[in-house]
């Protein structure tokens, strides 16, 4: 593989100083990256639509979630994500896990033990801030809804 060549000088054009990927590399990527990663209106959406194949987690701790969540959410702390707690959860659901916005990780690192368990799951992008700003309605209490079940 060869090393990556810059231009040592201004370029004429930041956009096309990199060449495109062919169509078939972009649209490989692009349904890649739709495949880890639902944003807040599809879920909203879907969620009054009542379809049923997947869970909205919210990865924050219960203390953040009892303040406020996205109203249909179940509250499993990433940190308490493990093997053993996972065990009971739907193998057949796909999980989507969200945070507080794009300043918070908890949802990717939830994404990312969920997934290590063998579990398909999409990050929503923008989390609890985006869903808030597409005006979607929120609630606040420590509610946990099956089929999310915490274990000690």
């Amino acid at each position: 593989m060869r090393p990556l060549q810059f231009a040592t000088t201004r370029p004429e054009s930041y956009v096309l100083e990199t060449p495109a990927s062919s169509p078939d590399d972009a649209a490989r990527h692009f349904l890649a990256k739709l495949g880890v990663e639902a944003d807040a209106s599809d879920v909203y959406t879907d969620m009054q639509r009542g379809v049923k194949g997947f869970v909205l987690i919210d990865a924050r701790s219960g203390d953040a979630f009892a303040v406020e969540h996205c109203k249909g959410a179940v509250s499993f702390h990433y940190r308490t994500m493990t093997a053993e707690s996972t065990g009971s959860l739907p193998r057949d659901k796909i999980y989507v896990v969200y945070c507080s916005g794009t300043h918070c990780n908890a949802s990717t690192k939830a994404a990312a033990r969920l997934a290590s368990f063998g579990f398909r799951v999409k990050e929503m992008i923008g989390g609890l801030e985006a869903w808030k700003k597409e005006g979607f309605p929120t609630e606040s209490g420590a509610h946990v809804r099956p089929p999310v079940t915490q274990r000690a």
